[in-house]
This record gives structure tokens, sequence and C-alpha cells, in this order.
């Protein structure tokens, strides 16, 4: 079977006019600039290339694939990414007014979700873990004292591998869970590939009811594709797909289309063997950054259930270097991006098209620096609490506010979310009183970003009291 790719640039060479979108019309010579980005094999939904909101054919048959390869009951291809998908099964799974049992440090496409519908929230804050102050795994016991307090709960909703790599155990919390019939989602957007060449096993073979994966963050695909996986009968995959077209484009774009098509292809010839290798590779990356003085490579540990072998998570704690200087020195003197950084560690994130070198130059330029790293006594990770909730986001959305200095808005009711990005998760959401923690962090850390993009001098907050 051809792959949509080789459809694509037969359709190209065979002359035909194109009376249709888009309005390039596939003139690379008129637009070099787009023919450089594939402008040439770029169409829309015409004869012979089905609709991606609509399968039928070709898309169907992608998806039919896609489900074999995860083992799901039925899979979803997404343009709009995870996001997308988060958002579609949010929605799905929730309808309006539900109530919704999150991981607090769940991605921003979540709390988007939840005041979208106009959820109830209740939250899962886990353990962090010692050494650098990431989110621990969520336990099942946690979830289970959750769904006894709130007997309302709709759907749980938990990210797993979180941003760090940290696993929970979905297996159990997925039991839990469907002990009161309660479906699961999880945002496995950073781990598409676990199930794969010996990695841990994956959110649908584990039982989760609803999985998004985003393809392009660890496996060869291109931004902004994803898959979003349904399974188990208690959400119906007919809303998901319902929902799925309200949030993805009506125009989805072929060129990620054939991304996915191509991925899914790759993984079903050779996805067990090129993860096989890739994980070793990070195996002889470990290995040689045994004797590490100063850094540290986290593997896991307290808090941790599982860890994803494939997020490097470069721990900076005793040493007079921030995780943000880490990451300037490793720009600045090797020319290496990493993928964030936060006061006490920076992530190196891999993908499968990671290779022995290029792991090799990062474990160098590592052991370069550590050894001229300087000593300093450790400090405990900053530990904000949950804020008091007055109003739910929904709610706080719908008061009028005004900008505030970040000087003057503890007790304030924050109108907007305050983000720590990447990863995107809530320092602080809409109806949430800023305490004295929060306020000393909005006016103190430069990395924080809010709604309105107004951080580190203003926040919008409300001016109505709760009514």
């Amino acid at each position: 079977m051809k792959s949509l790719l080789e459809k694509l640039q037969r359709y190209a060479a065979s002359g035909a006019l194109p009376m249709h979108m888009p309005g390039h019309k596939r003139n690379t010579q008129a637009f070099p600039w787009l023919g450089e980005l594939g402008a040439g094999l770029d169409i829309t939904e015409i004869d012979g290339f089905d609709n991606l909101n609509e399968p039928r054919t070709l898309f169907a048959d992608l998806e039919r694939r896609a489900a074999r390869l995860w083992g799901a009951e039925e899979s979803i291809c997404l343009v709009n990414g995870s996001t997308a998908g988060v958002l579609a099964a949010i929605r799905a799974a929730l309808g309006r007014g539900g109530e919704l049992l999150l991981f607090r440090g769940s991605h921003r496409s979540a709390y988007h979700a939840a005041e979208l519908v106009g959820a109830k929230l209740h939250y899962l804050t886990p353990a962090l873990a010692p050494d650098c102050g990431i989110w621990g795994s969520v336990t099942a016991e946690e979830v289970d004292r959750a769904l006894a307090a709130h007997p309302g709960v709709r759907l749980v909703g938990i990210t797993s591998p979180t941003y760090e790599g940290v696993l929970s155990d979905v297996k159990a919390i997925a039991a839990v869970c469907h002990a009161r019939g309660v479906p699961l989602l999880v945002d496995e957007a950073h781990g598409a590939h676990l199930g794969f060449g010996g990695f841990p096993a994956g959110a649908v073979a584990c039982g989760a009811d609803l999985v998004v994966q985003s393809l392009h963050k660890t496996l060869p695909s291109l931004t902004q594709t994803a898959v979003l996986h349904v399974s188990g009968g208690l959400v119906e995959p007919h809303e998901v797909r319902r929902n799925v077209a309200i949030f993805q484009s009506s125009s989805p774009s072929y060129l990620l289309a054939a991304s996915i098509d191509g991925c899914i292809g790759f993984l079903e010839r050779e996805g067990n063997a090129q993860a096989a290798r890739w994980l070793a590779d990070l195996a002889a990356f470990r290995a040689s950054l045994g004797d590490l003085k100063h850094l540290k490579l986290l593997t896991g540990g307290e808090a941790v259930f599982d860890f994803d072998p494939s997020k490097l998570v470069l721990s900076t704690a005793g040493t007079a270097l921030t995780g943000a200087a880490l990451m300037e020195r490793l720009r600045a003197e090797f020319h290496i991006e990493l993928e964030m950084a936060c006061d006490q560690y920076a992530l190196a994130m891999t993908g499968m098209g990671d290779t022995a070198d290029s792991l090799a130059r990062l474990a160098e330029a590592v052991r370069a620096l550590d050894s001229r790293c300087e000593r300093a006594p450790s400090k405990a990770p900053g530990n904000i609490p949950l804020p008091e909730k007055r109003l739910e986001i929904f709610e706080a959305a719908a008061h009028p506010g005004a900008f505030c200095p970040v000087e003057a808005a503890e007790g304030k009711i924050s109108g907007e979310y305050v983000w720590a990005y990447p990863p995107g998760s809530p320092l602080l959401a809409p109806g949430e009183v800023i305490g004295a923690e929060t306020a000393a962090a909005l006016a103190t850390d430069p990395s924080l970003h809010s709604t309105r993009g107004e951080l580190p001098q203003r926040i919008f907050v409300l001016t109505e009291p709760e009514k």
C-alpha cells in the first residue's frame, strides 16, 4: 500500500489544475519559500484523498493502523496537537457542568477545557520529588480518597509521563476509577514512545479510557501531530469524534497528515528495534555520567513510581548554578539547546531521532561543566501551597476585573492564569486567592507567564467580591 506521501507526490506530478484551495496553487516558482516548506504537495479535501474529520477510506485505514499499533479500540489522528485532543476528550467525557478530578500539574489545555464546559474542579496534588521540587507520581490511593470525598466526579485526568518524565501507576489508577464507573483520561503527550522496545508500558496498555499522545514530541513526526485513543466503553467514541471536529481545523493539513502516516508506518516496520536502540543509547549516556561530582542526573527516587528514561533531568541542587544558568552555559559554550530550565534543574528531552553521537556530545558538555561547578548550600525546593479556591474558573471568567501591581496582589482573587511555561501547568488559576507565597513568586520569578502577558509587573484580579 502506498503511503500518503507517495499519493501526494503522484498527484502533484499528474498535472491536475487546482481550482480549489489553498491559494498558493502549488506554484512553488512564484512562492519559493513555500516550496521549501512542501507547498508542492499541499492540497485540500479533493477526490481520492478522504477527509480527516470524517474519515471513510484513506484516513479510516490510517486510524485503524494507529489503534492496532497502540492497542486502542479506536484512534483519532490530530493535526491540532495534543491540545485539541485534551479539549475534545474532556468535553466528550464530562459534558456541561460536570465534576472533574484533575492532576494539579496538568497542561493548560485541561484547564481551558474545564473553563469551556463549566466544570467543577477538584485537584490531585501528589508529593514533590525532593531533589528538585518536580511533581511526583499520582497514586491510586490518592485517587481513591479523592473519589470517595467527591462522589460526583465524572472524569479523572492525570498526566503520565509528566514534562520531566515522572510516570504514575496508570494500571492501578485505572482500576480504582473503573471500580466506581469513572473514566480515566491520561495526558500522555510526552509518552507516545512508551511500550516500544523496552520502554515502560503506555497508558492504553494500562487500561486508560482516553489517552492523548503527541507524536512529534518523541517520535519521527512533524510538530502539531498527535493521536487520541479511546477504549473501555465508558466514553462513546462517536461523541469523542464529534468533539474533535469542534476543536480541530476544518481544513486539516495534508502535510501534517502525511507526517502521521509516515510515523505510523515507521513504527510498524521498525519501531521496537529503533526504540530498543534509543534505550540502549540512553543507558550508555547515563553510565557515562555515573561519576558526576556536582550535577545529578535524576532517575526517579522518593515520590516517583517510575521514570521515563528518555527525559534527562539535570539537577543543580547543591551547586552554585541554577537550572537556567546551566541551560545558558550549554547554549553559549557548547551550542546545545535544552528543552527548559527551572530554579534547580534543567531538562534535556530526547527523541527517537537522537543518536549515540548526539547523546555523547551532551554527556561531554555536562562533564565539562560539572568539573567547573562550585558547591553551594542546598536549598529546599519552593513548595507553594495550593491556593484557596473562591470561584470555579468559569465563574471567575464572568466577573469584571482590573490590573493590579503584583506587590499589592496578596489577598486578591486572580482573574487569570499564571503559568510556569513550559511545561504549561498553573501556579494560579482564575478564581483562586493570591496567597503570600504566590504573591512573592509573582514579584520575583521572571519565568512566570500570565494569560495576558503582563507579568512580572501586573496581574489581572477580580474587582467584585464573590456573590
